[in-house]
């Protein structure tokens, strides 16, 4: 099925993006796993390409192309592994805060770096303290004159190692009642006095994907970096959340996808009673019922993007797809997993990294309960 928004440029240029993959990632992503980071080198070459922040405008550097091309790079860097997530992070959930939000000058001295993987980025939010709860970090930010003094800790923080520029959810206002209107955000720089980095934090899975702790101690930060206005964080986050959010979903559908994909190749292989063992019909039924979950995911995911890029509210949507596809591809995995047998748990086999992937996706972003939380709420309930 060809969903409505793409066309002939969008699938021209998928194509570039698999050969740049297929020449610069596949080959070496089982390393960039026993590395437990992706290099930065990397970075650089899609930056090379033009596959960093394509649809920021070209005099920042990007090609001023629509969100499909970036649907497209979310896509493909998927199907390679979930370790690559912090590149979808950086091109629409990060980077979206600056072009936003951000004024001309900070524009102009960091969305250039940003497209060519001068900049990787990150986003702060989560605490030790705090995660689905934003309204309650504890991160302060003190305006001292023409800086801000800023204290706190922040977790479980994507690109954590390689970030050098971090979007920073803190309390600019202690004492503001609803407490989410004391929330802003502030832009710190890799070599902002007082910040520093914790432990690069060893995960289940994405284990080359570089998640760290980040530290502040009475950190200084130029008032010039605060993005957008003094208070309105909060308001900012939940206006950005939803695309992060389906960019969660489209990650979770390839993924889903891909092991369907890896599981029907493999069952047609393995031999077991003198016999493929997709002749036996437990394995067709259990593969016809993941192909269905799967198509109906595309058909609801793609619908979505449609409406996404025609700026029409699907807050309520993105959240039900980024609820049920995660579900979806969570389930899926368990099921690939038994269906490739023993072979399934051994770390040769793909499966078996997807399998270790694929859960953390119904936690970050908003667990999967705030989700159904929201949904629950626009319903009217």
């Amino acid at each position: 099925m060809t969903a409505a928004y793409l066309t002939d440029d969008h699938e021209i240029f998928r194509k570039s993006v698999r050969k740049f993959l297929e020449k610069e990632a596949y080959p070496f992503y089982n390393q960039w796993e026993k590395d437990r980071i992706i290099p930065r080198e990397f970075w650089r070459k899609m930056g090379e390409q033009g596959f960093l922040c394509p649809d920021i405008d070209e005099k920042y550097g990007g090609s001023g192309v629509d969100w499909g091309f970036s649907v497209i790079i979310n896509e493909e860097i998927e199907r390679v592994g979930s370790g690559t997530v912090g590149i979808g992070l950086h091109n629409d959930i990060v980077v979206p805060y600056i072009t936003a939000y951000g004024t001309d000058e900070q524009k102009e001295r960091w969305l250039p770096k940003c497209a060519t993987g001068e900049i990787i980025t990150a986003i702060a939010m989560t605490e030790p303290g705090t995660g689905s709860d934003l309204a309650s970090i504890a991160t302060t930010a003190r305006l001292e004159g023409d800086r801000y003094i800023v204290n706190g800790a922040k977790t479980f923080i994507t690109n954590g190692i390689h970030s050098d520029l971090v979007i920073v959810a803190c309390k600019t206002d202690a004492n503001a009642q609803p407490k989410h209107r004391g929330i802003s955000l502030l832009a710190i720089e890799r070599d902002a006095p007082g910040f520093s980095r914790g432990r690069k934090l060893d995960k289940v899975g994405l284990h080359c994907q570089d998640t760290a702790e980040l530290i502040f101690e009475d950190c200084k930060v130029p008032k010039e970096n605060l993005i957008g206005e003094e208070g309105k964080g909060f308001k900012y986050l939940m206006e950005k959340l939803q695309q992060e959010r389906l960019v969660v979903a489209i990650t979770a559908q390839v993924a889903a996808e891909v092991m369907v994909g890896l599981t029907i190749d493999y069952v047609k292989e393995r031999q077991a009673f003198g016999q493929s063992i997709s002749r036996f019909q437990n394995t067709q039924f259990k593969i016809a019922e993941m192909a269905t979950d799967v198509e109906m995911g595309r058909a609801f995911l793609d619908q979505l993007i449609d409406d996404h890029m025609d700026k029409k509210d699907v807050v309520t949507k993105v959240s039900m797809a980024k609820w049920k596809l995660t579900e979806n591809a969570r389930d899926i995995a368990a099921q690939c997993m038994q269906l490739h047998g023993g072979y399934g748990y051994m770390e040769e086999y793909e499966i078996a990294r997807r399998y270790r992937d694929i859960p953390v996706a119904s936690i970050y972003a908003g667990t999967n309960e705030i989700m159904k939380t929201i949904i629950a709420k626009n319903m009217g309930l």
